[in-house]
């Protein structure tokens, strides 16, 4: 049996840069607050706890006073740094450079959209980080959709200024911009739409390679955090082009079945969150498989 490795599997830019910004202050520290899990992969929260890093919430940090916290890629609110300077707490922001960007263009859209008497809508998990930090550029009155479902939300006789969430997948955001364009049209008035393509390229980029990725396998084991969006959306996509596709957290939740002696190749893949060392203890455990099923 054959296991390969998805080179471009593993933590973005923006993962990467959190972890190692937590690892150089634990490297002179005992520890380190982080607002939220650093990433969203219990396996690598774990590893980095053991250094020293501690995850808080939100409701954590209105409490805490003269205390060093970190801010993950995800990105934050106003009302974060607002706290943390009247509670005297030192922010590392480790927050992702793209991330950033975008926060900056949706405080930019929501003024100009004030003046116009529009509406700023996001495509993104409700609740999630990074969207949270996107709505806090709006005063929270963003308007959040995940699904067509969500567009009686929208006023579609009001201009409408449409972003989204970095790492989700390009055929949702196309729908959702199609799916608007109808609903206005349904209106009978020519409002103004404005589509802003802030989808991150290091998880859009992903798709279609593990398209490819996913049919040159006989198995694909996706290795992801339960929590991780992009983790979703892309093991969506391997199975998508592969049924015998399977998500896992862990190397435990692997079953010898899933590799019989008719599987010639196993491929193993994982989101932006996933670390390298994690897909690599699957390959691990995977050939421990193969060797007992030749017995």
């Amino acid at each position: 049996m054959k296991i390969k490795i998805d080179n471009n599997s593993g933590f973005c830019f923006g993962v990467v840069n959190a972890i190692e910004t937590a690892e150089r202050y634990l490297e002179n520290h005992s520890e380190l607050y982080c607002l939220g899990d650093i990433v969203h992969n219990n396996m690598e929260v774990e590893r980095l706890q053991k250094m020293g890093l501690k995850t808080i919430t939100h409701s954590d940090l209105n409490n805490m006073k003269d205390a060093t916290v970190l801010l993950r890629a995800h990105g934050e609110p106003p009302s974060t740094y607002k706290i943390a300077m009247q509670n005297n707490i030192k922010l590392v922001d480790a927050s992702c450079p793209v991330v950033l960007r975008l926060q900056n263009r949706v405080f930019n859209g929501y003024n100009l959209m004030k003046e116009l008497n529009g509406q700023v809508v996001i495509y993104g998990k409700e609740g999630h980080a990074e969207v949270l930090g996107l709505a806090g550029q709006t005063k929270d009155e963003a308007i959040i959709i995940g699904s067509e479902a969500d567009l009686d939300k929208i006023d579609f006789h009001k201009p409408i200024e449409l972003y989204s969430q970095t790492t989700k997948g390009k055929e949702g955001f196309a729908s959702i911009i199609k799916a608007i364009e109808r609903k206005i049209e349904e209106t009978g008035n020519n409002t103004e739409f404005l589509v802003n393509d802030t989808l991150c390229g290091a998880v859009s980029n992903r798709a279609p390679h593990l398209r490819e990725f996913a049919k040159q396998n006989d198995v694909i084991i996706f290795v992801s955090g339960e929590k991780s969006s992009n983790g979703k959306y892309l093991f969506g996509v391997c199975k998508e082009n592969n049924e015998n596709s399977y998500f896992i957290s862990t190397i435990e939740q692997l079953k010898s079945n899933w590799f019989k002696n008719d599987v010639l190749t196993v491929g193993i893949c994982g989101a932006t969150s996933t670390p390298m060392w994690l897909m690599e203890e699957a390959a691990g455990a995977i050939k421990k498989f193969s060797e007992l099923n030749k017995i």
